[in-house]
């Protein structure tokens, strides 16, 4: 009997050290991005030894591409932050109105939009046309490691947090005084970091379906795969902090809505699949600003709200900004 318990324990160790170590493979490929990788297969693409490796040691994500199908004349514009790395941005201007002697602008502000995780300032077009027909000048940016700005891993939000100041104090140092910072998913969370850890000061903030934490969104993301939630989201959660540096478990963007005083809108889907309603009620309880609304989008998930109820995002959009 004793035998067979030793032997049981040995099995459990040895489950043990490899589901640690498939999570620590997994951790890091969804915390890179690959300039020169191929485009990830569907499963049903895969051979038998490729759905192996992917299920045992995941797979290598290529780095967003950049797409340039925005009409309105912009400006590529090159960002450095403060840990060396360049970002790619374009800047959408509004024109002046009159001879140079009676310059009349109308311009109300500038808007700096943020993406989610994966993606790049090319899929925030849509977004970034609607504020510019509002009469803002906005300033679309590939996060670290996404589209065309520098670095290869993405640390969902901490350290990208780096990039939201860089871009704020670009546009500060324009002499701009009315900055308003729009942030989807990833973007979102990492503005609320970016005012809690460097004490920026925009006008107004925008913020579209956050995650709570980032263990929490480690378990939206399990569970978008169909997954068993643990203990998958908290090795992953615990390996990918682990291997940049830093305690994930502390990443929490509902404890970084204390820090934010001025005017909030949140946004967020009713079908969203990956950040549930008690993480988004949980940053707008936490947000310290007195002049905040929560808007819930009946027909949407975890995506873009402007292209999937326009009508509504506009109407909700312009009311926030006219007050």
């Amino acid at each position: 009997m004793k035998k067979w318990i030793k032997r049981f324990l040995y099995f459990l160790l040895v489950l043990f050290i490899l589901l640690n170590i498939s999570s620590a493979f997994h951790a890091y490929k969804f915390t890179h991005f690959y300039k020169n990788a191929t485009k990830i297969k569907k499963p049903e693409e895969m051979s038998f030894g490729e759905k192996m490796s992917a299920a045992l040691l995941g797979v290598n994500y290529p780095k967003s591409t950049v797409v340039d199908s925005l009409l309105i004349i912009h400006e590529t514009i090159k960002i450095k932050t403060i840990d060396s790395l360049t970002l790619e941005a374009w800047h959408l201007k509004q024109p002046d109105l009159g001879d140079e002697n009676n310059l009349l602008t109308i311009k109300k502000g500038t808007v700096l939009i943020f993406h989610g995780h994966g993606s790049c300032k090319s899929a925030l077009i849509k977004e970034a046309n609607e504020f510019y027909k509002m009469g803002y000048e906005v300033v679309l940016t590939d996060f670290r490691a996404h589209g065309n700005s520098d670095g290869e891993v993405c640390t969902i939000g901490y350290n990208e947090s780096k990039d939201v100041k860089a871009v704020y104090d670009y546009v500060k140092n324009t002499g701009e005084k009315n900055i308003i910072l729009f942030g989807i998913s990833l973007g979102a969370a990492t503005i609320a970091k970016a005012i809690d850890e460097f004490k920026i000061a925009p006008t107004k903030v925008i913020l579209e379906m956050p995650f709570g934490t980032l263990y929490d969104a480690v378990k939206g993301r399990v569970r978008t795969m169909k997954l068993p939630e643990q203990p998958i989201s908290f090795l992953l959660t615990f390996w990918g902090g682990t291997e940049h540096g830093f305690w994930a478990f502390n990443h929490k963007p509902e404890e970084y809505a204390k820090n934010i005083t001025c005017p909030v809108l949140l946004q967020w889907g009713k079908n969203d699949a990956r950040v549930k309603e008690t993480e988004v009620n949980s940053i707008f309880k936490n947000i310290a600003s007195a002049q905040k609304r929560l808007v819930v989008y009946e027909e949407s998930g975890h995506e873009s709200l402007c292209k999937n109820e326009n009508q509504k995002w506009k109407e909700n959009i312009a009311d926030f900004l006219s007050r």
